[in-house]
Formats: C-alpha cells, sequence, structure tokens
C-alpha cells in the first residue's frame, strides 16, 4: 500500500471528496444530509403545513403581517389598469386605428372591471380580485380562480370568475400522488394540466351544515372542448416539474418563529421588571423571626403584608427593626436586544426580497442616496412581481372578456381566434414607483427624455400614470387658461407664490409646532 506523506514526512490527509461542500467527513457538514427528491416530492407532502404555518405568521406577526401588505401595495396597490396595444402590424393596421381600437376596448373594459359583476360572488371589483389573489400567491403560495359563464344575472357580459382556495385543489377522497395525479392536478406525459379535481367545500370549514357531503369533488378540465380556459391557476415555480406553489415566508419561516419567541419572551421579562421596585432585605434568619413572631415565619409575613405599600411620589415605606430596603435595578430591556432584532429582521427582509428601510418602514438611519439605491432594488423585484401577476392573471382574464366582447359584436376584430395573440396583446399600469427626492427625479425624468433615453409613457407608466390622459387632461387645462385670458406664466406665478407663502408660514411657525 503506497501512503503519501507531506514536507516533513507525516501522512498526507487526503479529502473524501473533490468538493469541500460535498464532503461527508467534515464535523460540520457530516449530518447535513437533505432529502435529495423532485420538485413534486420534496413539496406536495410539506404543503399543508407550510401553508397553516405561513397563515399562522400573517395573522399574528406584525412585521410579517405588514411585509404582506408592502408587497401588495406595491406590485398592485389599487389594481392593474388595461392598457390595449394590439400588435397593429402584424394585423395589417395602422398605429391611428390601433389607438382608437384600444380607446374603445378600455373604456368597455372598465366598465366590466369596475363593477362586481366581474366576480362570481359580487362582492369584489377586478382590482379588488388582482388584490387577493396576489395576496393569496404570496401567502399560501398559489391562487385559484374559475372563469364561469354565467348568463342572465342582469350583467352584459356573461364571463365572471369564481375565486376559489386553493386548499380546496387535492386528490379525490384522499387517494395517493401518482405519475398521472399530483395534489389534485391530473398531468399528462408532458407534465401539463389536463384537468384539476376541486373540492365543492374547504376541507376546513366549520360551518358546513347538514346534507353537504364533504367528500364531493368536481373534475374540471383545463379547456373546453373549443379551447376557452376553465381554471386559472396562478402559481410561481422555483423547479421544473413543480405542480403546487410555495408561500414566500418558508425559507425564512423558522427565523420568524424563533424571533417571535424571543420578542414575547423579551417584552414579558421587561414587564415583570418594571413591576419590581425595590426589595425588602432583613438580617433575621427563620429561627430568630419565628421567635420575635412567637410561632412561625407565615406569622411574620402575613404581618408585612398587612402594610399595603403604594410606592407614589414622597411615599414612606415602613419597614421593621433591622430591615433595609435594597433597590431593583433590573436588567431589562437587554442593551443588545434592538441590535440583534435588527441583524435578524435584515436577514428576514433579505428572504422577502424587502430592504430592511422599506420592511420596518425605518428610513431614519438612511440617507438620500441609499435610500434611493435601497427602493431601486425593491423596485427591480416588484416590477417582475407585477409582470408575472399581468401574465398569468390578468391577461388571460382580458383574453377571456374580449373574446366575449368580440362575439357578441361589440368590439370589431376580424379572424379573433386566427391571430388571437396579436388582438389581446396589452400592457399593465400599476402603482407609481414613487419619489425619494421629487426634485432631483423629476429633473432626471426630463434629462432622460431630452437625450433619448426615456420616452413620456415610460416615464408616466413608472408613476402610475397612463400618458395619453396626461396629454388629454394638460390639452383640457391650457384651453381653459386661454379661455380665461390667461397665460401659463400667469398660472405659473399663482402657484409660486402659494409655495412661497407656504414655506414662510413655515418658517414662522414655533419649532414645538413643527
Amino acid at each position: 500500500m503506497v501512503q503519501l506523506l507531506d514536507s516533513a514526512g507525516n501522512p498526507l490527509k487526503v479529502s473524501d471528496t473533490a468538493h469541500r461542500a460535498a464532503s461527508h467527513r467534515a464535523r460540520e457538514l457530516s449530518s447535513w444530509l437533505p432529502p435529495l427528491g423532485s420538485a413534486d416530492s420534496d413539496l406536495l407532502g410539506e404543503l399543508p403545513t407550510l401553508v397553516s404555518r405561513s397563515r399562522d405568521l400573517s395573522r399574528n406577526h406584525g412585521v410579517a403581517a405588514g411585509a404582506m401588505q408592502t408587497l401588495t401595495d406595491n406590485v398592485v396597490g389599487t389594481g392593474l389598469r388595461l392598457s390595449a396595444t394590439p400588435d397593429y402590424r402584424s394585423l395589417g393596421k395602422d398605429k391611428t386605428w390601433a389607438d382608437e381600437w384600444s380607446r374603445g376596448v378600455e373604456s368597455l373594459w372598465r366598465a366590466w372591471a369596475e363593477s362586481t359583476d366581474c366576480d362570481a360572488a359580487k362582492s369584489l371589483t377586478f382590482s379588488g380580485m388582482t388584490c387577493l389573489v396576489f395576496r393569496s400567491s404570496i401567502v399560501n403560495g398559489e391562487a385559484l380562480a374559475l372563469p364561469l359563464w354565467l348568463e342572465n344575472r342582469g350583467a352584459k357580459f356573461a364571463t365572471t370568475i369564481q375565486l376559489v382556495e386553493a386548499d380546496r385543489l387535492c386528490n379525490p377522497n384522499g387517494k395517493q400522488d401518482s405519475k398521472y395525479l399530483r395534489a389534485g392536478i391530473e398531468i399528462d406525459a408532458y407534465g401539463a394540466p389536463r384537468a384539476y379535481h376541486i373540492r365543492k367545500s374547504h376541507p376546513g370549514d366549520a360551518y358546513l351544515g347538514f346534507g353537504v357531503d364533504i367528500s364531493d369533488w368536481e373534475r374540471i378540465p383545463t379547456v373546453t372542448s373549443f379551447g376557452r380556459r376553465r381554471v386559472l391557476h396562478i402559481h410561481d415555480k422555483e423547479r421544473t416539474g413543480q405542480h403546487r406553489g410555495k408561500p414566500l415566508l418558508t425559507s425564512i419561516m423558522p427565523m420568524f418563529k424563533m424571533l417571535d419567541h424571543y420578542e414575547r419572551s423579551e417584552l414579558q421579562a421587561a414587564v415583570v421588571n418594571a413591576m419590581i421596585a425595590a426589595f425588602i432585605e432583613t438580617p433575621l434568619d427563620g429561627e430568630s423571626i419565628g421567635e420575635m413572631f412567637g410561632g412561625s415565619v407565615e406569622d411574620y409575613l402575613a404581618a408585612r403584608n398587612e402594610w399595603d405599600i403604594r410606592l407614589q411620589g414622597g411615599s414612606i415605606i415602613p419597614i421593621f427593626p433591622g430591615d433595609k430596603v435594597a433597590p431593583f435595578t433590573p436588567s431589562r430591556p437587554n442593551s443588545g436586544y434592538g441590535q440583534f432584532v435588527e441583524n435578524v429582521l435584515r436577514h428576514i427582509g433579505a428572504g422577502l426580497n424587502i430592504p430592511f428601510e422599506l420592511l420596518m418602514k425605518d428610513f431614519s438611519k438612511t440617507n438620500y442616496s441609499s435610500a434611493r439605491a435601497a427602493l431601486l432594488e425593491a423596485w427591480r423585484y416588484f416590477s417582475a412581481q407585477r409582470q408575472w401577476l399581468a401574465t398569468y392573471w390578468a391577461r388571460p382574464v382580458y383574453e377571456l372578456w374580449l373574446e366575449e366582447a368580440i362575439n357578441k359584436g361589440l368590439i370589431e376584430a376580424p379572424d379573433f381566434y386566427e391571430n388571437k395573440a396579436a388582438w389581446t396583446r396589452c400592457k399593465w399600469i400599476g402603482p407609481g414607483r414613487g419619489w425619494v427626492d421629487p426634485v432631483k427625479e423629476a429633473k432626471a425624468a426630463h434629462l432622460r427624455m431630452q437625450i433619448g433615453l426615456s420616452t413620456l409613457e415610460d416615464e408616466c407608466a413608472s408613476q402610475g400614470l397612463d400618458w395619453e390622459e396626461v396629454l388629454e387632461q394638460l390639452a383640457r387645462e391650457k384651453a381653459k387658461i386661454t379661455e380665461l385670458g390667461l397665460t401659463i406664466n400667469d398660472v405659473n406665478s399663482i402657484l409660486n407664490t402659494n409655495t412661497q407663502e407656504k414655506e414662510d408660514n413655515d418658517e414662522n411657525l414655533e419649532p414645538h409646532n413643527r
């Protein structure tokens, strides 16, 4: 047997693996043996636990609830606004025709989307449903919607959307997952969904009542025989072959729970410490106390309890001879508590793709440059999430509605089914990015347009505005100014005067009133 020696003649230690990260002998890695399963194998069995814990954190932990709301506000806000952009070149049309067609479509869409007729439950507008779908996708990992055709409801359109909690998507009668059945989803040989098995009632509903069969499922094909969608399953995929979504909080769930325990323990300790003002120390031992009070220590304690001591300004504490009052110095709050919690929250923010400043709504330690850098990084994530939501939720609903509007003759679209992608092409405008420093960023936007790096459409969209509506409003305002015999300079002078008066008033305020 040949043994390798180092320069000193000692046996050379050879690693058990070429990559240190794959070592089974290293003390810090020897017990690290995670499962190596498929996407569905690793997720489906643990999904109910992950979802229930994610909901619990969203209900009961303030930071988790705030993070979910922050994501919803920045991605969806008050809703996604349709901007129809048909591919007029492939349709053999021109831009003028496309603009006119788009305005007509958007007007009809608003009439449907801004009413509760779009909701099968008649409780939410399309914006409300969008918020609920996105929030469900981050808390539960997925959202489920069923496009329905409901006539005779007094609405102009029969297309309606029924939101269904994804808990109802499961295998019928507890059937085990198989090659072609995964957690309620039938798939084909390529992994594409063929049908969804949806329970007619929620498995955790405590108010089912009598006459409801909790074991009743409905098999819903993905599309109708003529190609119309019947199911919208909105979820993000991390791996190939993944058929269900995973809650956003999954990777940081243990840290969130431990932080919750730590914060509650520290708060309880601080409260207990705050209730203790001082200790009364006696030099007597138990035997001496018994002799003094002719019996037992209990008699001594009973005598002490007869004195109702209330600590307040100028109070006098009665004590027995030999006793002394020892002040209590609390150890809570812990001096390192704030820094420790902040570090944990920074880790949590990284897992949620939210900067610490935005997660905690705390910009007290941030200057303009760092705040802008943090918000720009967050905005990339928000924009990507908005695009994902528009692609897998908003556009499919728009396609379903547009198909009905065209078939009813309300919108002209020749050869719609042959050029469906061209007719349904669209953009979705969400909430604006906002300003860190309005003056600096307005100047930057102006410069970008001047040198051709941006357009008015792009800059308006970044602020959640429609550029055509902005121009139309400016034209109306300009016409009104002319009608009143004023000029733009007159308006600017008025605005500058009002601004200067406000600044002067602010300067005259007393410091304590600011």
